[in-house]
C-alpha cells in the first residue's frame, strides 16, 4: 500500500423491495466494503438518519471493522431508499428524495489526509448541500479523484456533471453514460477525444458490461481493454460496476501496472455477479483474490 488515505464520499441507502426485503447499498457504499475487505481502510464519508435503518447501517459498518469517523447523522432525513415496484414483470426505482445523504455537512467532516484519493458518484450531489461539501473536501485537501459516473433519471443534469470533470484524474462510466455526457459525437473514440481536451481527466475507463472494459489515457498511449472469462455463471449484475471499481482504486494504492489493475478488477467484477447481491459478508469470498494478489 502507498499509505495514501482512500476518501469514499457519497450515498448509502436500502433497496426496499414489494415483498419486505431490504438489501443494503448505494455505489460508494459497495465500493467502500470491498475496499474495506482487501485491507484498503477507507474512510466512507456519507449521512444517515436517526432510524432503524441508519442503526442498521451502523452495525453493518462496525461488524465489518470499517471506520465510522465519516458517517454522519441527520436528525431531520431519514435514511436513504430505493423503493422497488414490480410492473409487467419489470423492476421500476424510485430513488426516495430527499434523504440523509443529501445533506452531508461540511462543518462536520473529519481530519482528511493532504493528499488522498477521493471516489465519489453522480448520485449524492443532486442536492446542493451534500454537492457543497464534495466541493469543501476538494479544497480543504489535494486530492487525486476517481469519479464513477452514475446518472440516475431524474436525479442529473449535465450541468451539474461537467464541473465535476475539472477536477477529475480517474473517470469511469459506460458506453450510454458517455453518449449521454457527450452527445454533440458520434463514435465513441470522438467522444473520449472530446472528454480529454475539454477536461484534465488523465484516464478514462469504459465499460461495455458482458463484453468488458477499455482504459484510455489522455497521453495518447495504446487503450488496454479486458474482458471476461466466458466461464461466468451470471446469478445477479448488480454491483458488478462498484467491485470493478474497488479494484481498480486498490490497484492505484497499491501500485499496481494499469493492466494488472484492470485484469484483476475484471476478475473480481466477474465473481460477483456469481453470487446474490452487490457484496457479502463472507470474508472467504475475498480470499482467493487476497491470496492471489500478494
Amino acid at each position: 500500500m502507498t499509505g495514501r488515505q482512500m476518501i469514499v464520499f457519497g450515498e448509502v441507502l436500502f433497496d426496499c423491495f414489494p415483498d419486505g426485503q431490504k438489501v443494503l447499498g448505494g455505489a460508494p457504499f459497495n465500493v467502500a466494503w470491498h475496499l474495506q475487505a482487501f485491507g484498503a481502510a477507507p474512510l466512507f464519508i456519507s449521512s444517515v438518519g436517526e432510524d432503524l435503518l441508519g442503526e442498521q447501517i451502523k452495525d453493518a459498518m462496525a461488524g465489518w471493522g470499517m471506520d465510522l469517523n465519516g458517517l454522519q447523522t441527520q436528525a431531520n432525513q431519514p435514511t436513504g431508499r430505493v423503493q422497488v415496484t414490480i410492473a409487467d414483470n419489470e423492476p421500476c426505482y424510485d430513488i426516495v428524495s430527499p434523504c440523509a445523504y443529501d445533506y452531508i455537512q461540511s462543518g462536520q467532516l473529519p481530519g482528511l489526509s493532504k493528499h488522498p484519493y477521493l471516489y465519489h458518484g453522480t448520485l449524492a450531489i443532486r442536492n446542493a448541500v451534500s454537492a457543497g461539501t464534495l466541493q469543501a473536501i476538494k479544497h480543504q485537501v489535494t486530492p487525486d479523484v476517481f469519479m464513477d459516473v452514475n446518472l440516475r433519471d431524474p436525479w442529473w443534469c449535465i450541468s451539474d456533471i461537467r464541473p465535476l470533470l475539472s477536477d477529475t484524474s480517474w473517470l469511469k462510466l459506460n458506453h450510454h453514460e458517455l453518449a449521454q455526457i457527450v452527445p454533440d459525437r458520434s463514435k465513441e473514440e470522438n467522444r473520449i477525444n472530446t472528454l480529454f481536451c475539454a477536461t484534465h481527466v488523465k484516464h478514462i475507463i469504459l465499460t461495455h458490461g458482458e463484453k468488458g472494459a477499455v482504459i484510455y489515457m489522455a497521453n495518447g498511449a495504446s487503450p488496454i481493454s479486458v474482458s471476461p472469462e466466458k466461464t461466468i455463471s451470471v446469478i445477479d449484475t448488480v454491483g458488478a460496476g462498484d467491485a470493478f471499481s474497488s479494484v481498480l482504486l486498490l490497484g492505484k494504492l497499491k501500485n499496481w501496472a494499469l493492466e494488472t489493475t484492470l485484469k484483476r478488477a475484471q476478475e473480481f467484477a466477474g465473481a460477483v455477479v456469481e453470487i446474490r447481491g452487490a457484496t457479502t459478508t463472507d470474508k472467504r469470498f475475498y480470499k482467493p483474490f487476497l491470496n492471489a494478489w500478494k
